[in-house]
C-alpha cells in the first residue's frame, strides 16, 4: 500500500464531534422506531456530555416542524442551529468544529438517514472527516430508505457502528477515567431499532 493511508475509524473523545440531527416534534408519528431511535441519541448525548465532546443539535425548519424532542435530554450546553436544507454542515455549524480544536471524527445520528444524514455525512467526507454512522439512532419514513442509506455510506467511506460499540470505543478500555460514568450509561441494553429484521433484505 506504497503512498497510500488506510484509514481505520479509530475514534477519540478528544478528536471526535457527536453531530445530533432534526429529531423534532413533527417527525414523531411518521419515523420508523422514533421513540427507539431518540432513545438510543440520547444515550449518545449523555456520554458525549461526560466525556466533554463538542455535540451539535439541528432543527429542521423548527417553525414549521417543532423543537427538538424532550426526552432527548438537555442540549442546553449544545450548539444548536435551525437550518432548511438537508446537510448539517452549515457554516454556523462548521465554524462551531473549527473553533473546537482538533475534531477529527463526526458521529452522526438522527433523521432522516436518506436525507440529511446521507448529506451531512456526505459533506464531511469531502471535508476529510471520519464519519461514524450510529445505525440504531438513525431512521427515516421508510425502512427501505433507512438500510439502504446505510448501505449507500458505507461505500461512500462511513462506518458503520452502533451505539454502544462507539461509546467503548470513545473510552478505551476500563482504565479510562470517565469508564465508570460511561458505563452506567450502557449497563442497560440499547433497544430494538429493527435493525436485524430488515437486514437480510440487503
Amino acid at each position: 500500500m506504497s503512498g497510500l493511508v488506510r484509514r481505520l475509524g479509530k475514534v477519540a473523545a478528544d478528536s471526535s464531534a457527536l453531530f445530533l440531527c432534526d429529531m423534532q416534534e413533527k417527525f414523531r408519528p411518521n419515523i420508523q422506531y422514533f421513540p427507539q431511535i431518540v432513545s438510543v441519541a440520547s444515550r449518545m448525548l449523555k456520554a458525549a456530555q461526560i466525556l466533554e465532546m463538542p455535540v451539535v443539535v439541528t432543527e429542521q425548519y423548527p417553525k414549521g416542524l417543532g423543537p427538538t424532542v424532550p426526552e432527548l435530554g438537555d442540549i442546553s450546553a449544545a450548539k444548536k442551529v435551525a437550518k432548511v436544507c438537508f446537510t448539517m454542515c452549515v457554516p454556523d455549524v462548521m465554524e462551531h468544529i473549527r473553533q473546537s480544536a482538533g475534531v477529527k471524527s463526526v458521529i452522526l445520528c438522527g433523521i432522516e438517514t436518506q436525507a440529511c444524514i446521507q448529506r451531512t455525512a456526505l459533506d464531511l467526507l469531502e471535508k476529510d472527516f471520519d464519519v461514524h454512522i450510529i445505525a440504531d439512532a438513525v431512521s427515516s419514513r421508510s425502512m427501505v430508505d433507512r438500510m439502504y442509506a446505510i448501505e449507500r455510506l458505507r461505500q461512500s467511506g462511513a462506518f458503520i457502528t452502533t451505539s454502544e460499540g462507539m461509546l467503548l470505543q470513545l473510552v478505551g478500555g476500563a482504565d479510562h477515567p470517565k469508564f465508570r460514568e460511561v458505563q452506567k450509561v450502557i449497563w442497560t441494553s440499547a433497544p430494538d431499532t429493527g435493525l436485524l429484521s430488515h437486514k437480510s433484505a440487503l
